[in-house]
């Protein structure tokens, strides 16, 4: 697995199958700042204005579904997707 992107375009809703994807590794920063940032009391409205470039003021439903879709496939990674990444990544599974 190659080193993921600082910054990459961010899809409205996250994968939530039950494998490994190319996007999740891909966005593996991403989950780890929205997990982060949960984890720590952040604000979700800032957490999507910040970490997935999605303006809550302006877009509220899309910006809500991005946080809670991306959170969610974070938590599934720390407690099953890590396996994944054990294993070789999406391109193993």
């Amino acid at each position: 697995m190659k080193t993921p992107p600082l910054d990459p375009q961010i899809a409205d809703v996250a994968p939530d199958g039950p494998t490994l994807t190319a996007y999740d590794e891909e966005h593996m920063i991403t989950y780890m700042r929205v997990f982060d940032a949960d984890q720590q009391g952040a604000d979700w409205r800032d957490v999507s204005r910040i970490v997935l470039r999605i303006d809550p003021d302006i877009e509220a439903d899309r910006a809500r579904l991005a946080f809670e879709s991306h959170l969610s496939r974070a938590s599934w990674m720390t407690a099953q997707g890590y396996r994944h990444l054990l294993r070789g990544g999406a391109s193993r599974n």
